[in-house]
Formats: C-alpha cells, structure tokens, sequence
C-alpha cells in the first residue's frame, strides 16, 4: 500500500482540500522556498489539519534547535532533512526528538543512493539533483537506478498524474511526495489534489 505526501501547502484552502481528499501526510516547508512559511502560519495550519494526517517539517541545514521546537510544540509530527545534514546532526537530532526522521538524497546516480543507506534516518526521499537547488524543482531522475532498498523510501521529483502509476508500480515506493504536480500556476490545486490521492488509493486497490 503506497502512501502519499502533498508538500509544500501554504493556505487554509490548501488544509481544507487535503482534510477531504485525506492523503497520509502533508508537508510544510521551513526552508527557502516559494513555498516556505514560517512557524506561526504552520502553526495555524496544523490546528486545522485533520490529526489523522501527519505534519511533516521540511528543512535545509536548519539550526537543530529550531527543529526541535517545533516537534516539541507539536507544529510538525515527522522531520524531512533535505540539505547537507550529515550523519552526526541525525544523531544529535534523534537525542533530542522521537519524531521521524527522513533524509532526502538528490539523485545523480546509484552511488548517491548507496551513500544514502548509511544514514541513521528512519526513511530516505529519493528527488531529482540540480546543482543550485536543494529540491522542489518539479524535475524527475532516472528512476531505472534505484535500486531493491530495505529501508523504506519517498519518491519525488516531477511526480504527476501522468508517471505516478509507473512510479508505484515499478519501484513500489514506501510514500509518493508530490508538490508542483499538483499545482497549477504555482498554487496548489484542489481538483488535482483530489484526483491524484484518489488515483492512488485506486491503484492500491487493484495491486
């Protein structure tokens, strides 16, 4: 059963939307981005997000003690590093907070991916690299080197209506991450949020 993550919300419409079409997670974004908010708006917004829908806190190279504020303020329920975090700062991170952790990995090749495996996280993300940007970037990778992995992985990277059957079938991805695929004008889009956690709760049925 293949989860799935609408990222990067920023409105209450965007909360209103994800509490009908009910995907596993959400996830705000602290770190600069278009999408980025601050703590007082996600705040805001995790008090009008349904409980049953995990918070994830999306984060490059933050101050550790940030993170752990907001886990402790209960604003985020799980925690995406998406920067240059080594495996030190997971430690660290893991003394202080019970919340999950996910390590994002910027894909060029298999070894990334490899490299990615020792990390203490709880699960990895595998997104598309780009040499300026950290993610978010609405461009797939070559999904044909992932390899089998053990540990449970997000899939992201250009994700829409139009791959993510392929994408779940072929790589059977722990969670779907999809932001820009479901935008429209660069701004989350009720009917495509709709459509796409319906497709995949369809095809669960059907594997």
């Amino acid at each position: 059963m293949t989860k799935i993550k609408i990222c990067g919300l920023t409105k209450e419409q965007d909360i209103d939307t994800v509490n009908v079409a009910f995907p596993d997670y959400i996830g705000f974004v602290f770190a600069k981005s278009k999408r980025q908010i601050d703590q007082k708006k996600a705040k805001a917004l995790k008090d009008r997000l349904n409980p049953s829908i995990k918070a994830v806190g999306v984060f490059v190279n933050e101050e550790i003690e940030k993170i752990i504020e907001l886990c402790n303020r209960q604003v985020i329920d799980m925690i995406q590093l998406h920067g240059d975090e080594s495996e030190d700062y997971i430690k660290r991170l893991k003394n202080y907070v019970s919340n999950k952790i996910i390590k994002a990995v910027r894909v060029k090749d298999l070894n990334d991916i490899k490299r990615a495996l020792e990390f203490p996280s709880d699960y990895l993300l595998l997104d598309a690299y780009h040499e300026k940007e950290y993610g978010g970037t609405g461009k797939t990778f070559d999904w044909s080197v992932i390899p089998h992995i053990n540990k449970p992985f997000f899939l992201a990277g250009g994700i829409n209506s139009g791959n993510i059957v392929n994408a779940i079938e072929r790589h059977k991805p722990y969670c779907i991450d999809i932001s820009s695929g479901v935008e429209t004008d660069g701004y989350k889009d009720p009917k495509k949020i709709m459509d796409i956690v319906a497709q995949v709760r369809g095809l669960n049925k059907s594997i």
